[in-house]
């Protein structure tokens, strides 16, 4: 492309300071360096994940920041040593990488890779310690190695999953976080195959397919006394996506006993203590965590968006908003509301 090896001049949405609108600004992003790649951003959406490190609550601040985790975009240039990605390719950008060299990435039972794991509080790229943003000569630091509130962005190619070019990039970018990893806890942690009936403490499940609603609230006891008495016994598993430390440690001690297993995927504040009698581990309950679902990036994201062209997964119903990225500032408000799951931001308006 003509924009190879050139600094591009586009829009960006940058925080610059904690819980403070997001600002349209014109920023310059320099051309990849090794093992870097440039891609023009066409969809992206709001996680509640960014909204936390906007908030910047219980963690490092680090501003003036590009935001960004869930996107769906087009290579516009590489840097040196990456080859397999060319210009036009259609990739989805992820929050942790693959380098394929590791012991985690050689694993057949990990995708906690040693290089690229997620590091929320740096703000740099990984090779030189340098931001590929700008204003006016004065660094914008990355957020989580993406930085998807963005025209464009660079990113390591160990977190970009190259995907099928007939995959609707206003669709399948929402697979680059939260779908999949709760899509892998499910699949590739918590459950085998086959029919079975399933319970959730969120009134809007049974929208996605949970048979039977409970509302803690309803009652004065422990919601895993609840769900243990009205199961005879346990849940065969529980899934718990939260990140609350109480629904943590309720998703445990309500899965049956001998064979039940509990898969934690959300993550708690860093100062919570999950608590536990021993004897839940003695009489053979399994606790589990998942990171991103299991997926290792590069390797298994493509199947997945496959899955949802074979109309194995419906994407549709998660996505309840969709706005041009001029307007991501009512994305913030509508995620703090409670008002919709996903939206969807187009960048071209």
């Amino acid at each position: 492309m003509a924009t190879a090896g050139k600094v591009i001049k586009c829009k960006a949405a940058v925080a610059w300071e904690a819980g403070k609108p997001l600002s349209i600004e014109e920023v310059e992003v320099a051309p990849p360096q090794a093992m870097e790649v440039r891609v023009k951003i066409l969809y992206t959406a709001l996680c509640h994940t960014d909204v936390y490190f906007w908030e910047a609550k219980g963690q490092t601040p680090v501003f003036p920041r590009i935001l960004g985790h869930e996107a769906g975009g087009i290579v516009e240039s590489v840097g040196e040593g990456v080859t397999e990605l060319v210009p036009g390719d259609h990739v989805l950008p992820v929050f942790t990488g693959e380098c394929k060299e590791c012991a985690h990435c050689k694993s057949e039972e990990s995708n906690l890779c040693d290089l690229l794991r997620i590091n929320v509080d740096r703000g740099v790229m990984i090779g030189d310690g340098q931001s590929r943003f700008t204003i006016d000569g004065k660094p914008i630091f990355h957020f989580v190695g993406t930085s998807t509130f963005s025209e464009y962005t660079v990113i390591h190619v160990g977190c970009l999953a190259k995907i099928n070019h007939e995959a609707p990039l206003d669709k399948v970018c929402v697979l680059s976080c939260g779908i999949s990893t709760g899509l892998g806890a499910t699949l590739k942690k918590g459950f085998d195959s086959g029919d079975f009936r399933t319970w959730s403490c969120r009134p809007c499940s049974k929208k996605f397919g949970c048979t039977d609603f409970v509302n803690p609230k309803d009652y004065t006891k422990p919601v895993q006394e609840v769900l243990v008495e009205m199961t005879n016994g346990g849940l065969d598993r529980a899934v718990e996506c939260t990140g609350h430390i109480d629904a943590m440690i309720a998703a445990f001690e309500c899965v049956h006993d001998g064979w039940g297993v509990a898969v934690l995927v959300g993550v708690p504040h860093k100062e919570a203590v999950f608590k536990t009698h021993p004897m839940n581990f003695l009489n053979e309950r399994t606790l589990k965590g998942t990171f991103f679902g299991n997926y290792k990036p590069r390797t298994d994201l493509p199947e997945v968006v496959e899955m949802y062209m074979r109309k194995e997964l419906d994407l549709e119903k998660f996505i309840t908003h969709s706005v041009p990225f001029s307007q991501i500032n009512t994305a913030f408000d509508l995620m703090l509301k409670g008002e919709g799951l996903r939206c969807v931001m187009r960048m071209d308006e």
